[in-house]
Parts: structure tokens; C-alpha cells; sequence
């Protein structure tokens, strides 16, 4: 079916690429090397957030699939690097692949303190690196597997528009861990837009592929999280029955009004307009704060504790 989606859809895909030409990304690609988050901290508790299992293993299970994810973007974005003549976008892909890189490492540190619990992280890492890496790499073509790029990219970006909200839904995280995904998500933000580029201008990736990959990714996405979650429930001793109340509460927190994902619902559905970029999404919660503080300091941790201040998170 991809294949069928991009060869029918030749003209939406003219559309797209000057659309995605007409937009310019709205904060600079800079990759931040050699941070310190402290995460192998020994006041690190298994339940980090605020004691509570569920959302506590539901970020670590992020954080295991981070790194096989990170390469698998890196790698679906290079298929097309040999084509790419513009050196603005080159620049943009060096600069993307510099913060992903980045990203895999410091959720390695994170998944260090998972493998002092015992977790056999490196099951669950080549579970996510054999399903994106091999099988998909290997069944689909690169056009389309640029496309479920895209759409992962854009559940990540839009992911910070939870963590610097009013709700403040990291309030009680561990200060490290905390501050470990507003980094990230700041950097999402920074480098959302290259992938979708390319794949529009170079991929020639069609409007009806774009969003059939988003489909399958809404689906994949959740799927894979809930399948290393259970895991980490399993490996923590909870019975089938905790599980399951584990899960219902955990469903109330993710989808009630005023949850995880409500604030990410508007961005998640401009994805499917005709002539959609992410750079008309230009509203970002926090990222002038964060980036402030980060330039003051060079320290993620005061970044991240002097944005919450700033506002009005404490």
C-alpha cells in the first residue's frame, strides 16, 4: 500500500514541497555536547515520578526505545543525503544528526540506572532496533520509511508541549531525569522540521503516504511503549491483576482533560491538513526560557529547575 500511496499521489506531493519550501524554521539546529545530567545519581528512585509506577515506567520504557529510534531516524534521513544539494539543509541534517546522536547517548546513561534494577535493557533495545532497523528498513521502501520518520519526529516535537505547560506534568519528577527530557524535548523542537523536508523535497513523499504513516505510527508508537512497559511491570513483580490497575489509572493520566497527551492533540491533528509544515506550528511553551538559562549557565540542570521558576512551574 505505501508504494501505491506515493505513486497516486504526485501532485499533492508538488503542493507539499512548496509548501515546505515557504517555511523557515523558527530556532537554530544546535547540537549541545557533552552535558551532564548526573543520572547515574544514587537518590534516583526506581519510581521517579513522584513514586508513581506507572508514569515512572512508562518514560523509562521512551527511554529504552530512544536510542534504536534515534538511529533508525539518522539512518532514514542519510538514504537521501547523496541527492541533497542545498547547503543550508545539509548543514540542518549534520546538525540533526549531531543532536540525535547526543540523544541516544544520554538515554544510554538513563538506561544504565535501568540495568542497575536488573532490566534487561539490551532485550528491549534490539526488540526496537530489529523492528525498525531490519524488519521495517528491509520491508518498506525508503520514501515511505522516511515518512514514519517524519510522523515519529513529529510525536516527539510535539511532546514538549506537554512538558512546559501550566500542568507542569514533570512537577514530580527527580530534578535529573527531569531535566533530561526538557533538554530533549528543546531539541526536538530545534531540528522537527528536516526530516519532513526532506522527505517532501526529496522523497517525494506524497499527502496521501504523509498521513498514512502517521496512522501507522499512532498505532506503533503507543504499542511498543505499552509492550516494554509491561515488561518493567513483569520484571518489577506485579501481578496480572496490579497490571491491570496499574493500566486503567495510567489511561486517566494519559488521555483525562488536563492529561499528558491534551495539549498535544491540537498540533497532533494540523499534521493531516494538505499543505501542512511543521514550522507553522511557531508557538513553543518554554523554549525561549530554557534556552536562556542553558546559554547563561552551559548546565541542563539549572536550565531546566530556572525554567520551571521562570514560569511559574515551582
Amino acid at each position: 500500500m505505501p508504494e501505491n500511496l506515493s505513486q497516486n499521489t504526485h501532485q499533492h506531493g508538488r503542493e507539499q514541497t512548496q509548501a515546505s519550501a515557504a517555511h523557515v524554521a523558527q530556532h537554530p539546529i544546535i547540537p549541545r555536547e557533552r552535558l551532564q545530567f548526573k543520572l547515574d545519581a544514587d537518590d534516583i528512585p526506581t519510581y521517579w515520578m513522584g513514586g508513581d509506577a506507572f508514569q515512572s515506567r512508562f518514560w523509562d520504557a521512551l527511554s529504552i526505545i530512544f536510542p534504536p529510534g534515534e538511529k533508525y531516524f539518522m539512518n532514514c534521513v542519510r538514504d537521501y543525503r547523496d541527492q541533497i544539494t542545498d547547503p543550508k539543509l545539509l548543514q540542518d541534517i549534520k546538525d540533526f544528526n549531531r543532536q540525535e546522536a547526543q540523544h541516544s547517548m544520554v538515554h544510554r546513561q538513563d538506561n544504565d540506572r535501568l540495568r542497575k534494577q536488573g532490566v534487561d535493557v539490551d532485550r528491549w533495545g534490539a526488540y526496537v532496533d530489529n523492528m525498525l532497523n531490519k524488519e521495517y528498513r528491509g520491508k518498506y521502501s525508503k520514501a515511505y520509511n522516511l515518512a514514519v520518520t517524519s510522523a515519529l519526529e513529529h510525536f516527539t516535537s510535539i511532546i514538549a508541549h506537554s512538558l512546559f505547560d501550566k500542568r507542569d506534568v514533570m512537577k514530580a519528577a527527580h530534578p535529573h531525569v527531569r531535566a533530561m527530557y526538557a533538554w530533549h524535548a528543546i531539541e526536538e523542537v530545534e531540528h522537527k522540521g528536516v526530516a519532513y523536508d526532506v522527505m517532501e523535497d526529496y522523497a517525494k513523499v506524497g499527502y496521501l503516504m504523509r498521513v498514512w504513516a502517521l496512522v501507522h505510527a499512532t498505532f506503533m508508537f503507543p504499542a511498543t511503549i505499552f509492550t516494554i512497559q509491561r515488561a518493567l511491570f513483569i520484571h518489577d513483580g506485579f501481578s496480572a491483576w496490579q497490571r491491570a490497575k496499574l493500566m486503567a489509572k495510567g489511561m486517566v493520566w494519559l488521555f483525562k482533560p488536563g492529561g499528558l497527551l491534551q495539549p498535544m492533540l491540537k498540533a497532533y491533528w494540523t499534521y493531516y491538513k494538505p499543505g501542512y509544515h511543521p514550522w507553522q506550528e511557531t508557538e513553543q511553551p518554554g523554549y525561549e526560557h530554557w534556552l536562556a538559562a542553558f546559554n547563561a549557565s552551559g548546565d541542563p540542570l539549572k536550565a531546566s529547575e530556572q525554567t520551571r521558576s521562570a514560569m511559574a512551574l515551582v
